[in-house]
């Protein structure tokens, strides 16, 4: 689906690219949202599978795959990015984001409670991060496009770099051979990578039904930080895809949806 326009007064952004999949259906839809460097294509599989009981939006964040780039990147501006998503869809969704996306969802829930059905937030707290992810927009930069004719020709490249074989995999899913760049605003993100990895202070509550879905290899979501998830998010409950990393949708795919689909349906 390409982009839409903006409705009378709202946002300034123009509204998110988002890829439906499936049709409406008796049970709420679903939206996801991707994190950093992601795109909503890289949940194409878990997405068109969950759409077999509702219908699931799939959406490119700001500065990401085909959404517009922006100068600005904060989580409240990207939580009303979307809130106009989800009130062109019906008014309400459950939603499911993972790590920038799952930042971006808590921020909707705590500010939009009422268009949040059920939210499942993946491999992330609501706490700020000490590490950063500008060595891979360092990487990306350093790709030299005159040399490039296909992608195995980028993979090379940041192999060179010290990029893994599963990132360079990732990464080059939001390559734009054609026009011989990335799909990635990658000057917004790296000037706003304190942002990303940070979390707004706030002393909002949000009363729904949560789960906080983690990869047992991954150290994103310690077990201190549940105090401060308990904080704003009461009904909060907590599960771990034994095996799984940060990336636990893409490593554990079958465990992930299946963990989803229990959690929706309950």
């Amino acid at each position: 689906m390409g982009l839409a326009t903006p409705r009378a007064g709202g946002y300034h952004c123009p509204m998110l690219n988002y890829i439906l999949h499936g049709t409406p259906t008796d049970k709420p839809a679903l939206l996801v949202a991707h994190g950093l460097y992601g795109s909503a294509r890289n949940w194409g599989v878990i997405c068109k599978r969950l759409s077999d009981e509702r219908q699931v939006v799939a959406v490119d964040l700001r500065n990401h795959g085909q959404s517009p780039w922006t100068e600005s990147h904060s989580y409240p501006e990207m939580a009303e990015d979307l809130a106009e998503v989800i009130a062109a869809n019906g008014g309400q969704m459950d939603v499911i984001g993972h790590s920038m996306g799952g930042k971006t969802a808590m921020m909707l829930a705590l500010n939009h409670p009422e268009m949040v059905h059920r939210l499942i937030v993946a491999d992330i707290a609501p706490v700020p991060y000490t590490h950063s992810q500008i060595q891979f927009i360092e990487a990306m930069r350093s790709v030299d496009f005159d040399k490039v004719e296909r992608r195995p020709d980028v993979e090379a490249q940041l192999a060179e770099v010290g990029v893994d074989p599963a990132l360079q995999s990732f990464f080059t899913q939001s390559l734009d051979i054609p026009n011989k760049g990335w799909r990635l605003n990658l000057d917004t993100l790296a000037r706003h990578m304190p942002d990303i990895m940070s979390f707004p202070e706030t002393t909002a509550q949000w009363q729904g039904s949560a789960l906080f879905l983690s990869g047992s290899n991954s150290d994103y979501v310690r077990r201190e930080d549940r105090e401060t998830i308990l904080a704003r998010f009461p009904n909060a409950r907590f599960a771990k895809i034994p095996g799984a990393g940060h990336w636990l949708h893409a490593e554990k795919p079958r465990e992930f949806e299946a963990n989803a689909r229990v959690f929706l349906n309950a």
